[in-house]
């Protein structure tokens, strides 16, 4: 019988193999992201299906598990629509932002620090992740001004990002704490601003020297001949918006992405969230699922293409 069992060879199935390839091409980027910090965007689909909601905290939490410092920063354009229409309040846009009056700034405020946030917070925490939801507003964590569109058009209380309370966040991580951020800010008046998720994350990693800002959103990347850019370099970035690859709201990212990359960020990430755990691949796996915007070839790590 002894002898039976020592012939008896395990069988193995083809998901079991893709699960350790998967693993055992984890093990480098684990190593080299301990301790940094990545910024991610937090939007889209992945914020309002149920699946890819869970999907996502979990990939959060697993993120920081892992010894990586993750700053969460969350957009809710739909939701401050919904609450505007129950407030009876019109809804306009001017290339691509909101314009906020002084009743609308209330509902900015309502939804993005309130219920929205900690609905956020709530779900990394049951999935055993220490999350804190702050706004811009707490400790002077954003600091903006007024925004204005390039025709000098006067949007209402809609904010640009001028300053970051990095200790404030530093101290957070330092405690093992997940920060989610709701994207509002004041003035040295008190006067609050709406501010642009994006932007906000954007700046925030930049403050922050962050390793990676990574925008998770309804996007799959840049989409050129039938098949994902992987990665995009500076220098061909002029190229494809010329050629009509890069088009309409995806220029202003890509525009956004380098210069978050010119003030020293390493890399910039634009991954589709609509399908779940998209954050894991595109971190912890050779090939990702999305597209990596980078400076050049020599800011590349040295363990592979796409990290």
């Amino acid at each position: 019988m002894e002898h039976f069992k020592q012939n008896i060879k395990p069988i193995i199935s083809s998901k079991q193999v893709a699960i350790e390839k998967v693993l055992i091409e984890a093990l480098p980027y684990i190593r080299e992201f301990e301790g940094k910090t990545f910024v991610v965007k937090y939007g889209g689909a992945a914020m309002t299906d149920e699946n890819l909601k869970s999907a996502f905290a979990q990939n959060v939490t697993l993120l920081r598990k892992v010894g990586i410092n993750v700053v969460l920063v969350h957009g809710g354009g739909k939701e401050i629509t919904g609450l505007a229409e129950k407030l009876g309040l019109k809804t306009e846009f001017r290339q691509g932002r909101r314009v906020t009056d002084a009743d609308m700034i209330n509902a900015v405020q309502m939804t993005l620090a309130g219920k929205l946030n900690q609905d956020i917070v709530r779900l990394i925490s049951s999935h055993g992740g220490k999350a804190v939801g702050v706004s811009g507003l707490d400790a002077d964590l954003i600091t903006a001004k007024q925004f204005r569109n390039q025709n000098g058009s006067d949007l209402g209380f809609v904010g640009e990002v001028t300053e970051v309370n990095t200790n404030y966040i530093d101290l957070l991580c330092q405690a093992g704490l997940i920060p989610v951020i709701a994207p509002i800010g004041s003035d040295e008046k008190g006067q609050i601003y709406n501010i642009n998720a994006d932007d906000a994350a954007s700046s925030i990693a930049i403050s922050l020297k962050a390793e990676k800002l990574i925008y998770v959103s309804d996007v799959v990347g840049i989409y050129a001949d039938n098949h994902i850019l992987r990665t995009v370099q500076k220098k061909d970035a002029a190229e494809l918006i010329e050629s009509g690859v890069v088009t309409g709201g995806m220029i202003p990212k890509v525009l956004s992405a380098f210069r978050t990359l010119d003030a020293g960020v390493k890399k910039v990430h634009l991954i589709d969230g609509s399908f779940a755990h998209s954050l894991l691949l595109e971190i912890f796996t050779n090939d990702g699922v999305g597209t990596q915007f980078v400076i050049s070839d020599d800011r590349f790590y040295s363990f592979n293409d796409n990290d």
